[in-house]
């Protein structure tokens, strides 16, 4: 082997680490008001300045969002509410929760999702019902996160989502909010890259946060993968299953990573900025892992992915 190929190949992997690396930088991860509690503090576990989503969940206390909001806040990192449009009663519902997210907290960032409720609770049921109240601008939330659905979504079909994308780009455009994408969690870049290409041809130009599993079990992500609906990433489970002996063991979305960022660094109308963890194995096991991702320490595998330093 020549002495020039040697450095090539050392320069291409170099190349390919500088990417994974690049992709996982600024991720941001999610966490409840109760895991929150647990965990106490998360200055050991996150960057100064990272984006905390916090889940809301149907039958919450809104005052356990806020309580967590504070928190993060308070420790240096910003806090971004979830706001689930069929769980909100009315206007004054939406106007009560803006007032104490802007006024108590400082908060200027949020999640809008439908929800998890089979019938709306009041007047809303949908994000865009949300957005056409105005009552975002006028607290100050002008950075707006919506869901994306790479795997299509079990409530709406392919066509209305679409539809919804492009309201909610020619709804940045004409407010200036900064509307960005978060996505479900997904276990394969093939479903992912495809959808990115053609939300891209349908004329999408908002940033794309794409949703990764956390450290866990195949058995733990399985049963998540089930309860969310995400059909590709299913069957891409199930495939690894195959062999019971992996069902306990712990899978990293290191594979899934380096795809991303080959594709993210190779195709300059890749509309996805970087990762959103979704900590299904545990806050602290996926932080780890993914912080050792960032700060670059780990090795390049011949299966396309790689393996973190201990």
């Amino acid at each position: 082997m020549s002495l020039a190929y040697e450095c090539n190949v050392e320069v291409m992997e170099t190349d390919i680490k500088q990417s994974i690396a690049s992709f996982m930088t600024n991720y941001s991860c999610e966490t409840t008001p109760a895991a929150a509690q647990k965990i106490g503090s998360f200055q050991s576990l996150l960057a100064p300045g990272a984006s905390v989503f916090i889940t809301f969940l149907p039958g919450s206390d809104f005052s356990e969002t806020i309580e967590t909001a504070k928190n993060l806040k308070n420790e240096g990192f910003v806090p971004v509410p979830h706001i689930a449009a069929r769980g909100v009663s009315n206007m004054s519902d939406l106007d009560d929760r803006l007032n104490r997210l802007a006024g108590e907290v400082g908060v200027n960032e949020v999640l809008l999702i439908g929800g998890g409720y089979d019938t709306p609770v009041g007047e809303f049921s949908d994000t865009m019902q949300l957005l056409e109240t105005g009552l975002f601008d006028a607290y100050g939330i002008s950075h707006i996160n919506v869901a994306g659905h790479p795997e299509g979504s079990p409530d709406i079909n392919d066509e209305n989502i679409l539809n919804a994308l492009a309201w909610k780009n020619a709804f940045a455009l004409r407010t200036g909010a900064q509307v960005q994408i978060v996505t479900q969690f997904c276990f394969d870049a093939a479903p992912i890259i495809a959808w990115d290409r053609v939300i891209q041809a349908e004329g999408n130009t908002l940033p794309i946060r794409i949703g990764l599993p956390g450290l866990a079990t195949i058995k733990t992500l399985i049963a998540y993968a089930r309860s969310c609906g995400v059909g590709n990433s299913m069957r891409f489970l199930t495939r690894q299953a195959r062999n019971v002996t992996k069902l306990l063991s712990v899978s990293a979305p290191d594979k899934l990573v380096a795809d991303l960022a080959a594709y993210k660094s190779e195709d300059p109308a890749c509309g996805i900025i970087s990762a959103h963890m979704f900590p299904l194995g545990g806050l602290k096991r996926t932080t780890t892992w993914a912080n050792t991702v960032v700060d670059g320490r780990f090795e390049l595998d011949a299966k396309g992915g790689f393996k973190v330093e201990a």
